[in-house]
């Protein structure tokens, strides 16, 4: 484990520091600035509390629709409790664990500008439980995306009760029994906590920080794979050139209309004279599709790196200016509308990834039909291209934006909500998808490519075949593809190219 610290408090977060925090596992620790701010927010809140006759929602009045029932003093750390154990209403499959770990460090993100009334007790444990791989266990289905990720948010907070369940050094275990072995007391809310915890968009944007890490990185490898089947379909390089790009501007398609002629630089290939003036669309407009992919992606991680940096619990204590407010800083439409963006957006870098893929074992450009040696008594590459046209329509379904829809709930107080959590856990799913496809291209293109020797392509194309039959053999004749499928998606998931701007 690291000893390297990701230092949290008001100053902004960077997106390459969140990459660093998943990738060197990274601890975390508030600084001391952001400890005296929630100090003074907690002394400001308890001195709120004495005022005789004075309601604050959520601090001492019921929620949602009750939050006209006053709360009396007595019951204070009672109400918080039932908040939490109340709330903790999640079902379906479980948040993976780096999802879980962003959850909790955006979570004392938030907490640490000193605006939300916890006590420095509770954020102490949140960041101890990180620092030790203590990790509440939280469900994917249950937040609508409005009044804060509520149950996601709920079943993380459980543990700081010593309820529901952790994984403990990686062993699923009641989070009761962590403590005990932690000799960890479980922590005794007070007033607002539990409202400072389940409120916020912590769930929507650590499943889209998540996302867009993985869209960072398949977005480098589709134009690298792009690459490759270019050569392996023996296309013209014209559509690359910088002049066609510089006069329509958009920063996308000139990056990648870029990055494609470098991967293609050298390639023998590639200086061949070709018999064909154009290529398909899949070919020739790969700057402007996977171009426009990188734009969007640009726009998404802006609004994500914004709500990063927010405070988004409700209401807003303000210390400085003597100000308690409610609002909805909670509500999750910028990440809803975002997060069906981006999965829009790396849709269309599968869709034109399998259309590439069709076109390569088609039997076109002196390549044998379906890139097998004796076609008819193999059928070589024929069906991971049904896997991969399976795979693009279910990522039409997906789509489908949950930010359009909106379901009333709390007796219609809150009548309004994004849906956000949903578009959150369908873009995850939509990215692995993504990378299965671009799987399935790169085995296609590497087979191809292999039926042009002895001719050669580009050092950085050559580094890459050579990599790649490392883990991947020339297919000779019929065999298991899953295998090789499988190989192949694990492959992208972890290569970097020489030129790589992510080295």
């Amino acid at each position: 484990m690291s000893y390297n610290y990701l230092p949290l408090d008001s100053k902004p977060l960077q997106f390459q520091q969140i990459k660093h925090l998943l990738d060197y596992d990274q601890l975390v620790s508030i600084t001391f600035d952001a400890h005296e701010k929630i100090m003074r927010c907690r002394e400001y809140l308890n001195q709120k509390m004495q005022e005789p006759g004075k309601m604050y929602y959520g601090v001492n009045t019921g929620f949602g629709y009750l939050q006209n029932v006053q709360i009396s003093l007595d019951q204070i750390e009672q109400l918080q409790y039932n908040l939490i154990v109340s709330h903790s209403c999640g079902l379906g499959e479980e948040v993976p664990k780096q999802i879980v770990k962003l959850m909790m460090m955006l979570k004392i993100k938030q907490l640490s500008y000193g605006h939300s009334g916890v006590q420095i007790q509770t954020v102490i444990r949140l960041m101890d439980m990180y620092n030790n791989d203590i990790l509440p266990v939280i469900y994917t289905q249950g937040s609508l995306g409005a009044s804060g990720d509520l149950a996601p948010l709920s079943h993380l907070s459980l543990s700081l009760l010593g309820l529901g369940d952790v994984y403990f050094k990686g062993e699923k275990i009641p989070a009761s029994a962590a403590l005990k072995k932690m000799n960890w007391e479980p922590i005794h809310l007070q007033s607002k906590e539990g409202l400072a915890l389940i409120n916020g968009t912590q769930f929507m944007n650590a499943y889209g920080l998540h996302c867009l890490k993985k869209a960072e990185q398949l977005l480098e490898m589709a134009n690298l794979i792009a690459a490759l089947s270019i050569d392996a379909f023996d296309c013209v390089t014209e559509p690359y050139h910088p002049s066609i790009h510089k006069i329509r501007g958009h920063q996308g398609q000139i990056e990648t209309a870029a990055e494609i002629q470098c991967y293609l630089y050298g390639s023998e290939i590639a200086n061949q004279t070709k018999s064909q003036v154009q290529d398909p669309y899949s070919f020739r407009c790969i700057p402007q599709v996977h171009g426009a992919s990188m734009d969007a992606f640009k726009h998404v991680l802006s609004v994500f790196m914004q709500e990063v940096n927010a405070v988004t619990d409700n209401p807003n204590i303000f210390p400085d200016e003597d100000l308690i407010v409610s609002g909805g800083n909670f509500h999750g439409q910028p990440l809803a509308i975002n997060l069906d963006y981006l999965c829009i957006a790396m849709s269309e870098i599968a869709s034109i990834s399998e259309r590439r893929t069709y076109q390569l074992i088609s039997g076109q450009r002196n390549l044998p039909m379906f890139l097998v040696k004796n076609a008819g008594l193999n059928s070589g590459f024929m069906i991971p291209q049904y896997t991969a046209a399976g795979i693009v329509s279910e990522n039409k379904q997906l789509c489908t934006p949950a930010s359009v829809d909106s379901i009333s709930s709390s007796n219609n107080q809150e009548d309004h909500v994004s849906m956000g959590a949903n578009a959150a856990t369908k873009c995850y799913r939509l990215m692995l998808n993504v990378e299965k496809v671009l799987g399935i291209e790169l085995l296609t293109a590497a087979q191809a490519l292999d039926f042009r020797r002895p001719a050669k392509t580009s050092p950085i194309l050559e580094e890459l075949m050579t990599e790649f039959r490392k883990v991947v053999a020339f297919n000779d004749a019929d065999r298991i593809l899953h295998t090789d499928m499988i190989n192949s998606i694990n492959f992208i998931a972890n290569y970097k190219p020489t030129n790589s701007r992510n080295n």
